[in-house]
């Protein structure tokens, strides 16, 4: 399909274009996610002021996983206890970190009135699916044992983040149904990756092929994936889950000019359908990643305002 980039998403292309970055997968992974974080240094908006941002670190049978609590200035607590939004963020499974995720984050917790909890789990290629998968179950189920302690309420315990992160909790929200735990109270789930067949149209694009193109989509999945095999399991394709149904509240996003934009439409679609209540947002001048680049694109801090709205009435 035909997409036209919103004039500042172009000018944010162009300038990318024009400084020469190198593409991800002519890069090692370490190099990568330094390049990655630089990035998001440039293009991250002024994050707002918070009551606290405290380190956290979240037993599992692998190790620590490190994770950072977001405690905003104004909470909307019930006997004592607040919302709260478990965030995996993005980076194709390789890249990303607490850092490149740390004013996302920022925002989401102001915005939404809840406290964020980001999940920094393992990355490929060190360690391979589904080893992502295991440390977001673990870390859900940790923070809603613990909520009490940690100032939450476990009936408002949501889960949330961006392409990879997205699939995560995705994945997690479908784990947490099928009788392992916790209860869900909504998923946000921003250009979401959802299935790894990639047959979408929009996998094929010329036009959506920015800042995340097809080449490096294919990087990550063979960091990630250790065999096609593992593209078919539905913990690493959420689409391919057997039912959608029972699923939580489901906040949607995607970009026009996003590989990963028909697999998202389609994610949205295939939630309702099964009866899920599912706000659905497209921003078809953008493209994948423009979520943490407010400082740049005034619709990553629409996006956010958007999101803070439907998290406040959710819970």
């Amino acid at each position: 399909m035909p997409v036209t980039l919103d004039p500042d998403a172009a000018a944010v292309f162009k300038a990318f274009q024009e400084a020469g970055r190198p593409a991800y997968e002519t890069l090692s992974p370490a190099e990568a996610r330094a390049f990655y974080l630089q990035g998001r240094l440039v293009t991250n908006p002024e994050p707002p002021e918070l009551k606290s941002v405290e380190p956290l670190a979240i037993p599992s049978p692998a190790g620590p996983i490190p994770a950072r609590v977001y405690t905003p200035k104004v909470l909307r607590r019930s006997n004592g206890l607040a919302p709260c939004l478990v965030f995996f963020h993005g980076g194709g499974w390789v890249i990303g970190d607490l850092d490149t995720h740390d004013v996302a984050c920022r925002k989401l917790a102001d915005e939404g009135q809840v406290i964020v909890i980001s999940v920094d789990y393992r990355l490929a290629p060190e360690h391979k699916f589904p080893a992502a998968v295991d440390d977001a179950i673990t870390a859900t189920k940790w923070i809603a044992g613990n909520a009490k302690q940690l100032g939450i309420d476990p009936s408002r315990l949501m889960v949330g983040g961006d392409s990879a992160g997205g699939n995560l909790a995705a994945v997690v929200a479908i784990s947490a149904r099928d009788g392992n735990g916790p209860d869900i109270a909504g998923q946000v789930l921003i250009y979401p990756a959802t299935d790894f067949a990639k047959t979408h149209p929009s996998h094929r694009e010329p036009e959506t092929s920015i800042l995340l193109t097809h080449t490096v989509i294919t990087w990550f999945s063979n960091h990630y994936l250790k065999d096609a095999a593992d593209g078919a399991d539905w913990r690493a394709s959420p689409a391919r889950a057997a039912t959608l149904a029972g699923l939580p509240p489901a906040y949607v996003l995607t970009a026009g000019a996003d590989p990963l934009r028909d697999e998202g439409n389609e994610y949205a679609q295939r939630l309702k359908d099964a009866g899920v209540a599912v706000t659905f947002r497209n921003f078809p001048g953008q493209f994948h990643g423009f979520f943490t680049m407010g400082k740049l694109l005034q619709q990553a801090n629409i996006a956010a305002a958007e999101i803070g709205l439907w998290l406040k009435a959710l819970s």
